[in-house]
């Protein structure tokens, strides 16, 4: 091979060269049993045809590239978001192995979970006793001050029982009876990552203040509550912070893994940083109000704040975008007594600005998007703000009063007269949108840069661009440390979205001598 230590290469273009190529093309021949290339160019044409995308929606049986991820990974995500707190996944090493490589490609940070390893024995007698291994070692290896306990699929179909469980691990001496074990179920064959970071705040905050509320009076703290959600823009909740400490607020964010995901290379290792205290969880009853900054997300949060400490849980939307940060921002200032400071003011004024600069190259652009049922209602209500017009709305794991919501944002807008809702769908139904209705960008995760290459391939005319924006975000750097709400916010995706806008005609307009006269210097 070609590879030397005097000569290194990155896989490409070191895949090119003559000898990886000859290996390439036998493994093809010797066992891929290849399909002809003029059957795979057949099928891939007729692909992307109407007729395969009335079939493409006829599917019922099979989910094709998920646009979305399981419940035990969001319940991961919640869990680094309280202090001193270790991540616990009740079922087989492989699965915990896949939440920590998936955090750890988008954050680019280790990611401290543990697993009680379970395998077939304790699929067929039960996994107790690896609990009871599992808890004594987590904690007398990695001391933590709290371990929070969620499932996978294999422990929800044998049925484990996760109160009855810790509750035995306690009485035989695994784990002290005054040692913090919240826990939720979180069986990965339904819901989604989103459901599974909502089973297990409210399992963390029912542990905490359920039998302990014979004290507790709303607003008795003058604090009010904030719940960010499966949230993986660290920028996110520093904006909050911002605004908050801005405004001279007294809060609380009950859930903030800013600094276990991005700490820094100074020497030290780690395993627990920063995050919500166990005494903040405590005091969380006493609070005005407790607001869920992605209210579609956090149903069983919802219901517990309102019946259990009584709190009215106010209604607002995500606060992306302008107007929804107005609202924010104002209910906010009501619920305290706060005004809005001249900072915060002369910010929005800031994003305003940008938005006169910006609105003539987004105006009538079409894009089609996908990610999670508050962050895409959010970007739809910006896209609309920006004079953009969004087409494809896709989320895989919303409901229907969520389609109606977007229905209704879009026809409360002349730019959202195109405008048409996929709830349920997968990243195979967008494939198959973007070329029968072809958009301009797709604005979403990862995984959409397959899609770009399918289009591309047809042919550059074909071309549909993708903006990432959304999570899982993979193949770039650092975007994760990126804002999304908030005026901050609103300024980075407003950003993102122009400079693509640009990007895409300077690579039209290059051609010398063709297309060139509109390769302007100024844009």
């Amino acid at each position: 091979m070609s590879q030397t230590v005097d000569k290194i290469k990155p896989c490409y273009p070191l895949f090119l060269d003559k000898d990886y190529a000859e290996s390439f093309r036998a493994k093809q021949s010797q066992f891929e049993e290849r399909p002809p290339l003029d059957k795979m160019e057949e099928v891939f044409q007729w692909s992307t045809t109407q007729e395969y995308q009335d079939l493409n929606f006829q599917r019922e049986a099979l989910t094709i590239n998920p646009a979305k991820a399981c419940q035990p990974l969001g319940a991961v995500l919640c869990a680094l978001g309280f202090e001193k707190t270790l991540p616990y996944v009740h079922g087989s090493q492989g699965c915990v192995a896949y939440f920590r490589t998936y955090f750890n490609r988008h954050f680019k940070e280790p990611i401290a979970c543990v697993s009680d390893s379970m395998t077939e024995d304790a699929a067929v007698f039960g996994g107790q006793k690896n609990m009871f291994d599992g808890l004594e070692n987590a904690r007398a290896l990695y001391k933590p001050e709290m371990i929070a306990v969620s499932t996978t699929c294999m422990a929800e179909v044998i049925g484990d029982d996760l109160n009855a469980f810790i509750g035995n691990a306690r009485k035989e001496g695994h784990i002290p009876e005054d040692f913090p074990v919240p826990f939720a179920h979180t069986p990965s064959f339904v819901g989604s990552h989103t459901t599974g970071w909502d089973n297990m705040f409210e399992g963390i905050i029912r542990y905490f203040t359920l039998n302990e509320m014979e004290d507790k009076a709303v607003g008795k703290s003058g604090k009010i509550n904030l719940v960010p959600g499966f949230e993986t823009y660290l920028g996110n909740y520093r904006v909050m912070h911002r605004m908050m400490q801005e405004m001279g607020v007294d809060y609380s964010l009950l859930c903030d893994p800013t600094e276990i995901l991005d700490t820094p290379a100074d020497g030290e290792y780690r395993m627990y940083d920063g995050g919500t205290s166990i005494p903040q969880v405590r005091e969380a009853p006493n609070a005005i109000d407790t607001l869920l900054l992605q209210p579609w997300q956090l149903p069983k949060t919802k219901k517990f704040v309102q019946t259990t400490w009584n709190q009215p849980a106010s209604a607002i939307n995500i606060p992306m975008g302008l107007e929804w940060t107005d609202e924010f921002l104002m209910k906010v200032s009501d619920l305290t007594g706060k005004p809005i400071p001249a900072s915060l003011a002369k910010e929005r004024g800031r994003l305003v600005d940008m938005i006169t600069d910006s609105h003539t190259w987004l105006h009538g652009k079409k894009f089609a998007l996908w990610g999670d049922a508050d962050f895409v209602l959010g970007l739809v209500k910006f896209l609309l703000e920006l004079g953009a017009e969004p087409t494809h709305i896709l989320c895989h794991h919303a409901n229907k009063r969520w389609k109606k919501e977007v229905e209704a944002l879009l026809a409360s807008s002349p730019y959202g007269v195109h405008g048409k809702v996929y709830m349920g769908a997968d990243l195979w139904h967008m494939r198959s949108l973007v070329f029968t209705d072809k958009p301009d960008f797709m604005i979403g995760n990862s995984y959409g840069k397959f899609i770009q290459r399918d289009t591309l391939y047809k042919g550059k005319a074909f071309e549909v661009p993708l903006i990432r924006l959304g999570f899982p975000i993979f193949d770039r750097h650092h975007l994760h440390r990126m804002t999304t709400l908030g005026y901050e916010g609103a300024m980075y995706m407003l950003t993102t979205l122009v400079n693509a806008v640009l990007e895409r005609l300077d690579e039209e307009t290059r051609e010398m001598g063709v297309t060139d006269f509109n390769y302007d210097l100024v844009r």
